[in-house]
C-alpha cells in the first residue's frame, strides 16, 4: 500500500471513527484499564522524546509531525520552541486549538493536513510520536529522505518494534470491537530501517513498554 494510501486510511480511522476515543484518551478523563496502560505508555513516550532533545529550544523551529490534540507541541512550546504542528485530522486539530494554553499561543501554529508537505518550510527538529507506525520501511525511508533537506539538526520518532509480545497483542487487539481498531502497524527493527536509509543515520533511544502500548523512539540526522 502506497503511503498516500496509507495516510488516507490513517485519516478516516482518527477524522471519522476515533476522534471521540483520542479526545478521552488524550486528557485527564477516566478510561478503561486497557485504555489506562495506553496513556501510561504515551506519557512516558513523551518523556523520552523530550529528554533526546535540548532542554532549551528558544529560538529553535520544531514540527511536530501527527500532533494530534496537540499534547507534545505544548510542551515543546513551553521549552521556548516555535512549533508547527500538523496531522492528517481536522477534527484532532480543533482539539489541538480549543487546548492550547493561553500563554502559547504566539508560539504554537496547528494546521490540518499532509506532515510531508514541502511548504511547511524548514525546521530544526521534528518530532513523530507514533504518526510513522503504519508505514513500511521504504516509505518511511521516503519521509526521511523528503525531510533531510529541510531539517537542520536531528528527528526524534517512534516505531512499533517487532517483538512476539506487540504481535500477540496486536493479534488480540483484533478481538476489540471494529470501531476502536486502529489502522494496521507495521513492526520495524532500527537495523532495518537503517539498512533501508537512502541519507542520514538512525540510533535506538529507548523502548517503552505499558500494558497495549509498546513504542520504540529512534533518533535520524540527515
Amino acid at each position: 500500500m502506497s503511503y498516500e494510501a496509507t495516510r488516507n486510511r490513517v485519516e478516516t480511522y482518527f477524522d471519522r471513527t476515533a476522534t471521540k476515543v483520542w479526545e478521552r484518551l488524550t486528557s485527564d478523563a477516566p478510561v478503561s484499564g486497557i485504555r489506562a496502560t495506553v496513556r501510561a505508555g504515551r506519557d512516558r513516550m513523551r518523556e523520552v522524546i523530550l529528554n533526546a532533545l535540548p532542554a532549551d529550544l528558544t529560538g529553535a523551529r520544531v514540527l511536530d509531525a501527527g500532533c494530534g490534540t496537540g499534547t507534545l507541541a505544548f510542551e515543546l512550546a513551553s521549552r521556548g520552541a516555535e512549533v508547527l504542528g500538523v496531522d492528517i485530522s481536522p477534527q484532532l486539530i480543533d482539539i489541538a486549538i480549543k487546548r492550547t494554553p493561553n500563554n502559547l499561543h504566539d508560539r504554537i501554529t496547528f494546521r490540518a493536513g499532509d506532515m510531508l508537505d514541502p511548504a511547511h518550510g524548514t525546521f530544526d527538529q521534528v518530532v513523530a510520536m507514533d504518526s510513522l507506525i503504519y508505514y513500511t520501511a521504504p516509505d518511511i525511508d521516503r519521509i526521511l529522505d523528503g525531510l533531510a533537506p529541510r531539517l537542520t539538526q536531528n528527528m526524534v520518532f517512534t516505531v512499533a518494534p517487532r517483538t512476539p509480545l506487540l504481535m500477540l497483542m496486536w493479534r488480540a487487539g483484533k478481538l476489540f470491537p471494529r470501531s476502536d481498531r486502529s489502522p494496521v502497524m507495521i513492526p520495524h527493527s532500527a537495523r532495518e530501517l537503517a539498512a533501508a536509509l537512502s541519507t542520514g543515520t538512525i540510533r535506538d533511544i529507548e523502548r517503552v513498554t505499558s500494558g497495549f502500548y509498546i513504542s520504540q523512539a529512534l533518533e535520524y540526522r540527515p
